[in-house]
């Protein structure tokens, strides 16, 4: 808990780029965008050693949910127009990542991943968590 507040607090390297007058030309320079993305091919890796009897279950609905991540980061990017838009599909990201983390603890109990990478997914998800929110909460930086 501690560290997660260390993280909302903290002022993130885009939203210094942002503060300094440089410009982000694309969502891809984003940490956040980033970490969502290989964060969605790690587990898109990991999946692929998955039972073939959850590929309709499972398998589709945390690649579908890690990607959905991403895709609504550069929704908020692009809607950053409008400050009420851009903190909606933020949240909406968060949600995707929350989604996540519950077919990743799926993923544990089931045994198709070990404790050590659940840890290291569900650290980077909670990272996630931190940028987006630190994102929300100082919209106007990133809608100027």
């Amino acid at each position: 808990m501690r560290k997660r507040l260390h993280e909302l607090s903290r002022i993130t390297k885009d939203e210094k780029m942002m503060d300094e007058g440089r410009r982000i030309s694309s969502v891809r320079e984003l940490d956040v965008y980033k970490l969502a993305f290989d964060t969605a091919m790690e587990i898109y890796n990991i999946s692929k050693s998955f039972p073939k009897e959850e590929k309709y279950a499972l398998i589709d609905q945390i690649r579908r949910s890690s990607r959905s991540i991403c895709a609504n980061i550069a929704e908020a990017w692009r809607k950053r127009k409008y400050i009420a838009m851009f903190i909606n599909k933020l949240s909406d990201a968060g949600q995707e990542a929350a989604e996540t983390q519950t077919w990743l603890e799926f993923a544990l109990k089931c045994n198709y991943i070990d404790k050590k990478i659940f840890d290291k997914l569900d650290e980077q998800y909670e990272h996630i968590f931190a940028m987006l929110i630190t994102m929300e909460r100082k919209a106007n930086t990133f809608c100027k």
